[in-house]
């Protein structure tokens, strides 16, 4: 899909493309000057049209409206953004996404986008949002459709204009520093968007395609083409660095886990380490605490926190993060058998803690713990996040679109929390209270594996706290946000690859 930024004034007269979309701000259609000149090539048509469709601008209108050949574009979208005061920057990446849509429904290859007019200091992030938003409202996991429900999207040109008082479609600046900024917003959108299609691939493919074992084809993959460094563990490997809780969760399943730990240098002196890890439990039946069939059916989906790691991954390492950056996922099922680990079992930590498992259904933790104390033992790093689908009770407390985040210093957490909001993805602190570690107090080992129903997440926490030390370290409960129940802006129903566009945000400062 290609971008352009004209340096020339565009009239929506003459600008030829198959569709035309018109953002609009509510109550403000008769003071709009792209909308005035439209009515007046289309011979007054619109008021009446637009009465009789009562567009008024809201945030969930739109319009489609066939020209006839009286003006360049065969199609005028009108995209409603609701009141001018209630506008936020991120609003452009759901609108371009809304105007891709409405295009693509007629096969559109070729729109102009006339934007609201914006500040020149937004260039850069305005052409990355615009990106997103087009590239990402044209995913579909469509690997398995077959026929004529298999349509691929056929846009390719994208024609981004400025909407400015007193011109028909824009006023373009040929200014050389907006320019740039245009090019390298459009790099950084390409990438994000990339990177989290990569992670919803993962997410929604099948838990019969994506084993652990597959997981780490494709993190080899990404290291060949990326020239990254890739270490692969197996069971037997896992064993000997003493990772009792991973083997456990893993030893229920015929299929066997697999530790991935892939590294991201830059060119010069890195500014700090960091280590990303995604729990990646590729489907998980809840063991011997076994799930009913409405609560395994999105299991599939339990390593949505892998697929961000690595869908980052491989746009940081587009776009030279000054980061030593290490992805981590502990890869498994966790699978019922004569095998399973059980309830009453005493398992071995690789810091050597012991945990007492009380519920199956909680190996997400267990994972984890392990690959943190990893991450601290062999990476030594300036600071860990972890990003997992790791209790219901997140959800519960957040509702379905928001991430919960918890730490052990707020320092770290704070500017991981603005970059979320910058990218457009909904975090919100959760505390840690100590008086909660009452309920993780074990009569047989040193931690019990879960507390009670009362704040479940936290407890899950204040668990995961006890793998980390004095290392900085955030915890993102993402639960909620992996997936969509249907179509909303730039995202598709099914797996949203979130966190990647956060992580990314939070890693890669911008120019």
């Amino acid at each position: 899909m290609q971008f352009t930024f004209p340096t020339e004034t565009q009239e929506l007269a003459t600008l030829r493309v198959d569709a035309c979309a018109l953002i609009l701000f509510e109550g403000e259609l008769s003071d709009n000057p792209v909308l005035r000149a439209l009515d007046q090539a289309l011979s007054g048509i619109l008021p009446g049209l637009l009465e009789d469709e009562q567009f008024t601008g809201k945030k969930t209108q739109s319009f489609t409206l066939h020209t006839h050949g009286k003006v360049g574009a065969g199609r005028v979208l009108l995209v409603g953004a609701g009141k001018r005061k209630d506008f936020q920057l991120n609003d452009v990446r759901s609108l371009t996404a809304r105007a891709v849509r409405m295009a693509n429904a007629s096969r559109t290859r070729s729109i102009g986008i006339v934007l609201p007019e914006l500040e020149p200091q937004h260039a850069e992030r305005v052409a990355q949002l615009v990106t997103e938003g087009a590239v990402l409202s044209c995913y579909q996991f469509d690997k398995y459709w077959t026929g004529e429900r298999k349509k691929p999207s056929v846009l390719s040109d994208v024609i981004v204009l400025p909407g400015v008082p007193g011109a028909l479609s824009g006023s373009p600046s040929s200014d050389p520093a907006i320019k740039a900024a245009q090019v390298r917003g459009v790099a950084r959108g390409q990438a994000v968007a990339q990177g989290t299609m990569l992670a919803r691939d993962l997410v929604n493919e099948g838990a019969n395609e994506m084993t652990p074992r597959h997981l780490a084809e494709v993190a080899g993959k990404l290291a060949k083409e990326r020239g990254l460094d890739l270490t692969v563990l197996g069971p037997s490997e896992c064993r000997e660095l003493g990772m009792r809780l991973f083997l456990a969760v893993a030893q229920g399943s015929n299929e066997e886990p697999r530790f991935i730990h892939l590294t991201y240098r830059p060119s010069g002196t890195p500014r700090r380490k960091v280590v990303l890890i995604g729990k990646s439990v590729t489907f998980d039946s809840g063991g011997l605490s076994i799930k009913t069939s409405d609560g395994m059916l999105d299991m599939k989906m339990d390593m949505g926190g892998g697929g961000a790691v690595l869908g980052a991954m491989s746009a940081l390492s587009q776009l030279g993060c000054p980061d030593e950056v290490h992805v981590i996922c502990a890869a498994t099922e966790n699978m019922p058998s004569g095998t399973a680990y059980k309830l009453g079992d005493v398992l071995r930590s690789m810091n050597g803690k012991t945990v007492e498992i009380n519920n199956t259904d909680a190996e997400g933790r267990l994972t984890l713990a392990d690959a943190l104390s990893y991450a601290q033992e062999k990476i030594k790093p300036d600071l860990m996040i972890d990003f997992a689908t790791l209790t219901g009770a997140c959800e519960v407390a957040l509702g379905p679109h928001c991430a919960g985040v918890m730490t052990n210093t707020q320092d770290a957490s704070t500017p991981l929390l603005d970059a979320a909001r910058a990218a457009g993805e909904e975090m919100w602190p959760l505390p840690l209270p100590e008086r909660l570690s009452e309920a993780l107090k074990s009569d047989i080992a040193d931690v019990k594996q879960c507390g009670d129903r009362k704040g479940g997440c936290l407890t899950a926490g204040l668990f995961l706290k006890e793998f980390v030390g004095e290392t900085p370290w955030i915890h993102v409960d993402m639960a909620g946000p992996v997936k969509a129940t249907s179509e909303s802006g730039h995202h598709s129903k099914g797996a949203t690859g979130f966190g990647v566009a956060s992580i990314i945000e939070f890693l890669l400062p911008r120019s």
